[in-house]
Formats: C-alpha cells, structure tokens, sequence
C-alpha cells in the first residue's frame, strides 16, 4: 500500500494537480447544489432496477386530493384564457383574489407557517391540471411556489424571516417574486452587475449596519405586482465592517417594493402571454443586515443557495406544465382526428396523420412518467439537481414537438385565432418556456453532462475534491483511494460494455418479474455499460477541455437523458399495473429512445478527438455501428388508435386535466368525439350505402328514426368544433384596441385605481 501511495499515486497526484484546470466559486457550488439519485446508478455503468422499482410512487394525501378536486377546480371554471390574454390582458381581480384565499401562493410553505404544506407532487399536480386551461394562471401560481423567496426562506431563513415573512406569503398578503437576471447577465449569472455595499445607514428611524443596493432586472415574473422582491446581488465590504474580505460574491435578500429608491417597471408581454412580467430597479437602496436571506452569516452563499432552490423548483413547475401540455394535445388531437373527415374517412386513419398522432400520445406518455418518477425522487427528500436539469430541458424540448405535430394535424382549425382555438396560445407560449430557468442551449450543452459527470460519477467529485486539498498529505491519501477504485471500476465497466453490446445486452441484468418489458431494461443495462466506459474515456483523454467539446458534451447528456426518461417509463408501466392496452406506448418510447442513443454514440465515437481510443470504443460497444431502427410501423399504428377512440387507456394517458363543462373549444370538442364514437355504427351504414342524408336512408330502412336523431346530433357537434371564429373588422382595428405593452400598462394601473 505504502509503496502504491508514495511511488506510483503521488507522481499520478503531483501531475493531475497541475493540470487540472481551477474550478470558480460559481461552479464549485452548482456542483455542490441538490444532491444525486437514479442518475448516479445510472453513471456506475450497472443500475440497481430493484432500487428503481422499490421507489414509492408519487401519491396524493386525502387533503392535497380535496384541494385539487375543490379550489384546483373552482380556478378552473373562473379561467378564460381568451380573455384574459386578449380582453383584460391579466387575471381577472376575482381570480386574484381567489387565488391568494385560497392559499395558493402558499402550497409548499408548512402548514405552521399557514401554508397549505402539499408535497413535490401535490405542487406539481395543482400546476399540471391549472396549466390545462391557463397558462397564465398556471404560471402565476406556480412560481411563488418555485425559485423564491419562498423556498430559500423554508430553506435558508432565519427562525425571524420565516415568522415574519411566510404568513404573509401562504395568505397573499405579499406577493413575490425573485430578481435574477439582468441585462448584462443571463445564463452567466455571474456576469450580474447589480452589487450591495456594507455600509451604515439610517433605517426606520435609527442607524444600523447594512446594504446599500443598486440593481436593474428584468423578466422578472410578478415583478409589476410583488410587494416582496428576492434579489440577486454581489455583495462587498470595502471599508471591512464585518471582516477581512472585501469581495463577498452573490447574495440574496428580501426587498419590500415600497422601499425608498426602488422603481417597477412597465410590462413585458412574453410571446402575447400576459401573465405579470417585466423590470425593476433600485437605486441607492437601504436594507439592514437581517433583510439578506439566512442574515449575515449567508453573505456570499447565494449561488449556492440559489442553485439548491432550483434543483426542486426546476424539476416541478415547467415539467408539469409540460406534461400537461402534451397530454392536452393527446386528448384534443385524437379526438379532432377522429371527427374530423377527408376523403369520407377520418383523418386519424391516414398513415401520414397516425405517425405525429403516435409520437404526440407516446410523448405525452414519457413526460408524465418523469414527471412522477421525479416527483417521487422530491418526495422522498432528494433535490437531484441533475435530473432536475434533465426535466426542464426535454420536458419542454418534447410539448414543442408535440405542439407542432398537434397543429399540424388540426391544420386551419389551429391556425384562426379566437375563443374556439384551444391550441393556439399554448403554441404561443411554449418558446417561453424554452428560455426561462435555464436556457435550453445552455442546459443541454452545458449542464447536464457538464454537472452530471463530476457529481453523479462514482469517483471524480471525490477526486477532484482530493486534488484540491490545501493539505496536501491528506489530499494524496484520499486521492490514493479513490483513485485505485475507479480504476478496479473502470475495468469492471469495460467488461461490461464490451461483454453486453457484443451480446446484444441479452444477458444483462433485468428485474425477475419484468414481464413483456424485459428485454427493454436488459437493452438499458447495456447502454448504461457504454455510456460509462465512453464517460470515462472522455474525461480521461479530454480532462478539463471536455467542458469545452459542448457538442460532444450535449451528445453525452442526451444518452444520460435518454436513460432516464426511459427509466422512468419502465417504472410508470409497472406502478400502473402493467396495462396490457399502453405496451404500444412503452414500446414506441423504447424504440425511439434507443434509436436517440445509439445515433449519439455513434456522433460522440466519430468525433471523440483522440481516435485510437475513439476506434477501440466503437470495436467494443458499438462494432455495426448504430442498429437500432426506431418503432415499427405496426406500433405507430396501435399508439395513434389509442387517441381515436374513447378508452380507459385513453383516459389513463390524460387524467388529471381540466374538464370544466362550458361551451369552450375542449369541451365542444369531446361532446362531438362521444356522439360520433357512439354513432359509429350508424355512420358505417351510411357509408356503405353510399347515403349522406339522414331522411333519406330512414326512408331506405338503413337506419331507424333514432339513429337518424342520432346522427344528426353527431353531425351538429362536429360542425360546432369544425367552425372557427372571425371578428368584425372594428374589433380588430389597432386604433379600437392595440395590443402594446402600453396599453396592456394603462389598463393594469386603471384597474388598480379603480
């Protein structure tokens, strides 16, 4: 051991501390942020599916199931999303206020708080089934509930701030928001101008010790109407008031709006969505000490802080958004799809029309699987920062896909705008998404591989936490550790990878009982093998310049993705009782999925800079090249008929949506799927003897004078979804009612007079 340590590890650790690139403050703690689950089994190249398996579900207490089935329901039937964008240009102030008695800007702060203290998964289902009738309402109730302040107070606060400040925010009292991103900085947070000086000043009536603020920020959700802003700032202390360090770095703190020197700005009006959005700045000012979150001693740890907070938010509020999303467009799309005739047949039975219809269903299937896979990883305590990363990106990469897919297959129907178009402003809206929180670019390019592969891998934090040390003799002893061990590790993967592609992943490990689902986790053992062999290769001849291959970085973080997603199918196929009518899902997920991952392998190998190695890898895990060929034809085809007629599995694919009963776009449009499904054999007699008037085949006995009602009925329901709206031309005309960020301002400030 000793001669291991002192000749052979000291000279691996005096050249790894050379070359190791420094790491910044920022980046120590995003990777020290939330903590890690079923992606570090999914790095050791061997994933335990017992302990996948063995992961209660997501589940709804006796109370968070009322509050969906009460106020998630009253919200509902108060929201018209066509008004509120186009008409009033915000929330109604009814909707307002219900939403703040109701407590649900309060759902995850404690019930000693007088919040409501809902779970992940209660949070996230209140956001999933809200964002099925309304964005904006979705999207204002869900951010209190996300980045902040709420969640760094639960988090981070002191006793004295939680007392003080979450009563107010569960009951509505103040409403907040959290000041991020400035003009100079948006993904490089870092790069944020606005700074905080230590200094004394006067503060209600007496002079304490503080800051002295200056900032500007911008997209800045509920920013025109919070009384409570989170702000991001650099904090410094140039005079040395509290010590010896000048530079402090990102902190945060809470800023009541009504403060002296603080301005709101007008609104932003992102993508025609009018939920509160827009600017805010402060010039010269005061808050005490006690006003930064944690107080003091939390100076300096808002990156941290911050990166924690998100690790839970990120992997809730857009995910769920996104699932809701996409299974709307499974139910509306389908159902569209089946009454809606060319060529006297229903669209949904064109091939061209079966294969987006499939991807749409099977899509909507995967992201709510996530969803409730990673609900339940929040449930349990976890923050895992990575899969949280991995949520927001393809959760809503995925709606953007099946948002086109459902607007192509509607044609003009989605096209003309108006209260009857139930998709376009979820069209509208989903770009949004995309950017908020993280842009996707950067997520993908960045992050997830980029932070997943340091804090998920088995050994290289440890490592590199080794070579870091300031004390250099404890430093070698840990790094003679864990280096040796991810050697053992390494060699282990390698007869992994190679021994499981070279079988075809026939004999890889699977759970005893996976049933039909068997060979789908087999194939996953085998491409986690791969993924940390080439992982590991990388790192090894790439060290620090990986983080500079960003394409090479994002095709690593696709294959992690990819089996996590997958993952989290497998796991929703079995909690749901392995129903034998959604294997088509699965099976379309599963061939898609390892399609994904055998083209980014195929990418990484053909571009991996040091090509004898590159060669070897592609020898071992991948000597045909990329095999798998995507669904068959005959699992698109069983996926699409899913959507095309009323079902148990269709209604198990989109539960948890919004079914207010009015005269809206959804709720014409299901009455007319019902009658048309129930008429179907009604219409299939028509067909064949070539008749179209309901009288007429009465007359020629082809149907009865019920059928012939009943026809009838179908065919007024289908003509009321079919019509679109139109306007006269003075509701149109920009001197009548201009759509500008103005007079969306003008009208907000005259309600709030009034």
């Amino acid at each position: 051991m000793s001669f291991r340590r002192d000749m052979i590890s000291k000279l691996i650790f005096s050249w790894a501390r050379r070359v190791l690139p420094s790491m910044s403050d920022t980046e120590r703690e995003a990777l020290e942020a939330g903590d890690v689950w079923w992606d570090a089994d999914l790095f050791t190249g061997n994933p335990d599916w017992s302990k996948l398996l063995d992961t209660p579900p997501a589940t709804l207490t006796a109370d968070e199931q009322a509050f969906l089935d009460g106020p998630v329901d009253e919200l509902c039937a108060m929201l018209d999303e066509w008004k509120i964008n186009w008409e009033w240009r915000d929330l109604p102030p009814e909707v307002w206020n219900f939403i703040k008695q109701k407590k649900f800007f309060g759902m995850i702060i404690p019930t000693e708080h007088g919040g409501l203290g809902f779970s992940p998964y209660a949070h996230s289902e209140v956001v999933r089934k809200i964002s099925s009738r309304s964005l904006v309402a979705a999207v204002t109730v869900m951010v209190p509930n996300s980045l902040g302040p709420g969640e760094l107070l639960m988090r981070f606060g002191t006793r004295d701030q939680q007392n003080r400040w979450l009563p107010r925010l569960a009951d509505g009292r103040d409403v907040p928001c959290f000041g991020l991103t400035s003009p100079e900085a948006g993904s490089d947070a870092a790069a944020m101008t606005d700074t905080g000086i230590i200094c004394k000043g006067m503060f209600e009536g007496r002079e304490v010790l503080g800051l002295r603020l200056n900032w500007h920020k911008r997209y800045i959700t509920l920013g025109p109407v919070a009384t409570l802003l989170g702000l991001a700032f650099k904090a410094f202390d140039p005079d040395h008031l509290i010590g010896t360090q000048e530079d402090l770095g990102i902190s945060v703190a809470l800023i009541p709006t009504d403060l002296p020197g603080v301005s709101i700005g007008r609104r932003h009006l992102p993508a025609m969505q009018v939920f509160q959005n827009g600017p805010n700045w402060g010039k010269d000012v005061f808050i005490p000490l006690d006003y930064v979150i944690g107080g003091k001693e939390r100076l300096g740890q808002g990156w941290k802080m911050l990166m924690t907070a998100l690790a839970a938010g990120r992997g809730i509020s857009l995910p769920s958004l996104s699932a809701a999303g996409a299974a709307f467009a499974a139910r509306t799309t389908g159902a569209y799809a089946r009454i809606r005739e060319q060529f006297g047949i229903p669209i949904g039975k064109f091939e061209g029309v079966e294969e987006p219809l499939a991807r749409i269903a099977a899509t909507a299937y995967l992201i709510d699987a996530a969803r409730r896979l990673t609900c339940a990883a929040l449930n349990e305590g976890h923050h895992p920062a990575v899969i949280s990363g991995i949520m927001k990106l393809h959760a809503t990469e995925r709606l953007r896909t099946v948002i086109d897919d459902a607007m192509d297959i509607h044609g003009g129907k989605a096209v003309i705008d108006g209260p009857q178009n139930y998709l376009g402003n979820l069209y509208r809206g989903v770009p949004v998404s995309i950017t908020v929180e993280g842009a996707n670019i950067l997520t993908r390019n960045l992050i997830i591989f980029g932070q997943g592969a340091i804090r998920a891998h088995p050994y290289l934090l440890h490592e590199m936490n080794a070579l870091g040390d300031t004390d250099k003799a404890r430093g070698l002893d840990n790094f003679d550790k864990t280096f040796w061990d991810h050697i053992v590790h390494s060699f282990r993967t390698l007869s992994r990878a190679w021994g499981r592609s070279w079988s075809g992943g026939v004999f890889a490990p699977a759970p005893d009982d996976a049933g039909a689902v068997t060979g789908f986790y087999r194939q996953l053992s085998r491409y986690s093998a791969a993924f940390a062999l080439c992982a590991d290769m990388a790192l090894l001849t790439l060290g620090g310049k990986l983080k500079r291959k960003e394409m090479l970085s994002a095709r690593f973080g696709d294959i992690l993705s990819e089996l996590y997603l997958l993952s989290a199918v497998l796991k929703r196929w079995h909690e749901e009782g392995r129903q034998q009518a959604d294997l088509a899902l699965v099976e379309w997920c599963m061939a898609t999925g390892f399609r994904t991952i055998e083209q980014r392998f195929a990418d990484i190998l053909a571009n991996l800079p040091n090509r004898v190695v590159a060669i070897l890898l592609k020898f071992m895990i991948q000597p045909l090249g990329a095999q798998a060929r995507g669904p068959s034809d005959k699992v698109i085809h069983a996926c699409a008929q899913l959507v095309l007629e009323p079902s148990v599995a269709r209604d198990r694919l989109t539960q948890g949506l919004s079914n207010v009963d009015d005269d809206g776009g959804p709720a014409r449009l299901e009455k007319a799927f019902l009658l048309i499904a129930a008429a179907e054999g009604v219409f299939k007699r028509m067909r064949g003897a070539r008749l179209r008037d309901a009288e007429a085949a009465v007359r020629q006995r082809v149907i009865t004078q019920a059928e012939a009602e009943q026809y009838k009925e179908a065919q007024e329901a289908v003509a009321r979804v079919i019509e679109v709206d139109d306007f006269a031309p003075e509701a149109l005309s920009p001197q009548k009612k201009p759509v500008s960020v103005q007079v969306v301002q003008e009208q907000a400030e005259t309600r709030a007079a009034g």
